[in-house]
C-alpha cells in the first residue's frame, strides 16, 4: 500500500527521489501523463523505509540496483499538480545515487515501460535546469551545492506563482 492519503482537500503524499549525476548532467524523466521533468523515483509503501523505497524504485524504473551515496534533503513540499489540478502536501526524501555502467551506457536519452506507463529519461545539462520546465523547483538552484548531511527543506511551489 502506498503511503498516499486522498482527501476533499487535497493529497497527502510520502515518496523517496533518485538524484543521479554524471558529467554535469542530471537524470530526468517523463511520462506521457507529465508535460515536465521530475527525478526518477515514487511512492514509499506502508512499513517500508525510505531506503528500501528508493532502491525498489531504482530496480522499478531505472532496471539498477542503486548503490546510495547518501541522503541530500527531507522536503516538505506544498503544490498544486500542473496536469490534475489536485492540491499535495508532500515529504519527499532524496538521495544522491551512484550511477552505475549499465545506466550509463543507455545513452543521453532512453525509454522505459512500466506497466502501461511509457517513460523518458533524459540526461540533462545542469547549466540548462534554470530553462526547463521540471519539477521540484528548488533544484534549478540547489543542485548546484549538495549538502554533506541531510537537510530539512520546505517549500511552497505555490508561492512561486503569486511573486
Amino acid at each position: 500500500m502506498d503511503l498516499t492519503f486522498s482527501l476533499p482537500e487535497g493529497v497527502f503524499n510520502i515518496r523517496v527521489s533518485a538524484v543521479l549525476l554524471h558529467d554535469g548532467k542530471l537524470l530526468m524523466m517523463k511520462d506521457e501523463r507529465s508535460p515536465y521533468f521530475y527525478l526518477p523515483g515514487g511512492r514509499v509503501h506502508l512499513h517500508e523505509s525510505f531506503e528500501d523505497a528508493i532502491r525498489r524504485e531504482c530496480r522499478e524504473e531505472l532496471e539498477i540496483e542503486a548503490t546510495i551515496i547518501r541522503p541530500l534533503w527531507l522536503v516538505q513540499s506544498m503544490f498544486t499538480e500542473d496536469v490534475s489540478g489536485q492540491r499535495y502536501h508532500e515529504l519527499c526524501c532524496y538521495f544522491l545515487i551512484e550511477p552505475d555502467h549499465a545506466l550509463l551506457s543507455r545513452g543521453r536519452s532512453f525509454l522505459h515501460r512500466e506497466r502501461e506507463h511509457r517513460q523518458v529519461f533524459s540526461w540533462l545539462p545542469l547549466e540548462r535546469l534554470s530553462d526547463e520546465y521540471l519539477y521540484p523547483l528548488f533544484l534549478k538552484t540547489r543542485i548546484f551545492a549538495l549538502p554533506e548531511s541531510l537537510e530539512l527543506l520546505y517549500e511552497n511551489e505555490d508561492a512561486y506563482e503569486t511573486e
